[in-house]
């Protein structure tokens, strides 16, 4: 009994952090490979940058003065700023701005109601003019040289989307964000070795930027995940989406367990429907050229969750008739392990909460804005010189 119940635990941990530690290992020794890419560092076509907005009268001024410093020719960059029916003052700031800043090309376009940022992009998409179609949310700043770095990646024809990695302007507000640091600083390093491989999945919604030609709308499979529903259809049809380490922006994240909770189990909610379809999508033959990365990110999303109950259960039963089991789970809280392990069992037990959601058919369309505004001031964007 004692031998099976050992068998069953070793199975059980293979498929829940064993899944996730097989491809940090195998994505670390990826990032080591040189790009295949044609980089262009002349390469400087006309952008639109789409800005949604939903009562942020707070930050659009420090947005938009942030854009507009940004170093690319001011005749070939667009900002496009769609409001979904802001109820304060977001409108009349975008309009000041653009009358004290003529040279810009900022035009705001309003929508009557709020139906989700998926709905504002693709309203938005109609009025975009440039070859390149860069998403930005209104809470994320740019340092002035991203688009010098990171634009000449899309140069190559086989790239349609790139995205960045997000830098924490509050990263040591609490033991919440030092978390959180550790856990982008991780799969920033998955992505990095994933796009070395052939695509990463998951973008960010501070930097996004997407090829005219590859993108026909955001978020077509309806999952209310705008960046990684768009980025799957792209692979489909044989387009890369790599994660650029040069395309870094800036932003800040909430600073309670309660916040940040409830923030992941909303996104993990879309990213559970997301690769469920895509799940059906590789049965059926789709992903040719990334057919590997899509397998290992379900299996990192839906399989090594459902596997984290009965390792728990087999654990108990392990402590409770064998006690010096605990010594090698002792090993496990080191001080250099125990941050990203607490940070994977609680990105675990997310989403296993989302999947119960999905199976309860809630879905969240349209998100409550963060609380984490109140970080972003004016004095913190000038130390890192982002206005």
């Amino acid at each position: 009994m004692m031998f099976l119940l050992i068998i069953f635990w070793l199975f059980f941990f293979t498929f829940s952090f064993g899944t996730a530690g097989l491809i940090f290992v195998l994505m670390r020794n990826a990032v080591k490979r040189p790009w295949k890419l044609k980089i262009d560092p002349n390469y400087k076509p006309k952008i639109s940058v789409i800005v949604p907005t939903y009562n942020e009268a707070n930050v659009i001024r420090f947005k938009l003065e942030n854009l507009a410093k940004v170093n690319y020719p001011k005749n070939l960059m667009q900002i496009v700023v769609v409001d979904s029916n802001s109820e304060d003052q977001t409108a009349n700031i975008v309009y000041d701005f653009i009358k004290q800043h003529p040279k810009c090309d900022i035009r705001l376009i309003k929508q009557n109601k709020r139906i989700g940022k998926s709905a504002a992009l693709n309203f938005a998409l109609r009025y975009c003019e440039g070859e390149i179609v860069i998403v930005s949310d209104v809470d994320c700043f740019w340092p002035s040289d991203i688009l010098e770095k990171a634009l000449p990646f899309l140069a190559d024809p086989t790239v349609g989307a790139i995205s960045g990695p997000k830098i924490l302007l509050n990263s040591n507000q609490s033991w919440v964000t030092k978390s959180e640091d550790a856990y982008l600083n991780s799969m920033n390093l998955i992505k990095l070795g994933e796009s070395k491989i052939g695509s990463t999945l998951l973008f960010e919604g501070g930097f996004s930027a997407y090829q005219r030609r590859a993108l026909v709308s955001f978020d077509p499979y309806n999952t209310g995940s705008d960046d990684c529903g768009t980025i799957i259809k792209l692979i489909e049809k044989g387009y890369r989406a790599l994660f650029i380490p040069e395309a870094r922006f800036y932003s800040a994240f909430v600073s309670t367990w309660k916040e940040k909770t409830c923030i992941k189990i909303r996104r993990a909610n879309q990213l559970v429907r997301l690769f469920a379809k895509t799940f059906k999508l590789l049965l059926k033959g789709h992903f040719k050229s990334s057919r590997k990365i899509v397998l290992l990110k379900i299996m990192l999303f839906i399989l090594s969750p459902l596997m984290l109950v009965p390792l728990i259960i087999t654990t108990i039963l392990l402590l409770l008739q064998l006690p010096l089991f605990a010594l090698l789970l002792l090993i496990l809280l080191v001080p250099k392990i125990r941050v990203y392990l607490i940070e994977f069992l609680q990105s675990q037990f997310i989403l296993l909460l989302s999947m119960a959601t999905v199976a309860l058919n809630k879905s969240f369309v349209i998100w409550n804005k963060p609380p984490d505004r109140i970080f972003i001031c004016e004095e913190v964007l000038h130390k890192y010189k982002l206005i």
